[in-house]
């Protein structure tokens, strides 16, 4: 159980008498109040990562009625997310990111239109592929700092 006193109402008007919450909660985890708090407080972020699966993906319906299609569909969908995550955390958090504002995490539309729709020419040059960026390309450090940790691991 858990009950919350509200003194101040959500657009800041000081309550004339605290509102009172209670909540409640059956569990069979083996964890004390405070960690089933934080669980349920933390459910949140898990509808998030749901979310951006089914919008940002495109993943909301499945293309088969069979089973094993479908399987497949996501499990392909999942490493894309999981690779889109990782660049995220790589390239767009700390130093050189092309985002305007500081976060701990990006969602995977973001990582999409700034790091992977990036205008560039690729073309072979003595048995190479070589990829060349536009001046005004403000994610390229960005980018190089992904490809470096790819190359590097």
């Amino acid at each position: 159980m858990q009950i919350t006193e509200r003194t101040i109402d959500k657009h800041g008007q000081f309550l004339l008498t605290p509102e009172l919450e209670l909540e409640g909660w059956w569990t069979t985890l083996k964890y004390p109040s405070e960690d089933v708090f934080a669980l349920y407080r933390d459910h949140a972020t898990s509808e998030q990562f749901h979310s951006e699966i089914k919008t940002d993906l495109d993943l909301e319906r499945l293309p088969s009625g069979k089973f094993a299609s479908n399987t497949l569909v996501l499990t392909l969908g999942l490493f894309t997310y999981n690779m889109l995550r990782w660049i995220g955390l790589e390239g767009l958090i700390g130093e050189g990111s092309p985002v305007r504002h500081n976060a701990k995490r990006r969602r995977v539309k973001t990582v999409i239109q700034e790091l992977i729709y990036i205008g560039a020419h690729i073309y072979e040059r003595g048995r190479r592929l070589v990829i060349r960026f536009g001046r005004s390309t403000c994610a390229f450090f960005a980018f190089q700092k992904v490809y470096e940790k790819l190359c590097s691991g």
